[in-house]
């Protein structure tokens, strides 16, 4: 007979267990544990998404009011006409109003 080692002896640390192997999703505990998680982060992500929804509403609205509050500005500069206006049809009425003309010609000044 051969004589083993110490170094050799197997003791009760080196016999080889699946115990810490075990697919975590087998463990029905931790399968339901685990749902829980998805469950929770896609309430968390619903939520965050109304939100996001709700600001991009505030700020379509906002861009909505600057074109408006825009186009009453220009119309008052006379700028722009209003559609109802004779200056919508290119006549202005106004006294010392800058006409825009082609970009070839440049600008016009009526007084």
């Amino acid at each position: 007979m051969r004589m083993r080692t110490k170094s050799s002896l197997r003791g009760l640390r080196d016999i080889r267990t699946r115990s810490g192997r075990v697919d975590r999703s087998d463990v029905p505990y931790m399968a339901y544990m685990k749902i829980s998680c998805l469950e929770m982060e896609k309430a968390r992500r619903e939520k965050e998404k109304a939100s996001s929804e709700t600001r991009i509403r505030n700020i379509d609205g906002r861009l909505a009011q600057i074109e408006t509050e825009k186009a009453g500005i220009l119309v008052r500069l006379g700028e722009r006409c209003p559609e109802t206006s004779p200056q919508a049809a290119g006549h202005s009425t106004r006294p010392g109003q800058i006409t825009i003309g082609d970009k070839k010609k440049g600008f016009k000044i009526r007084y």
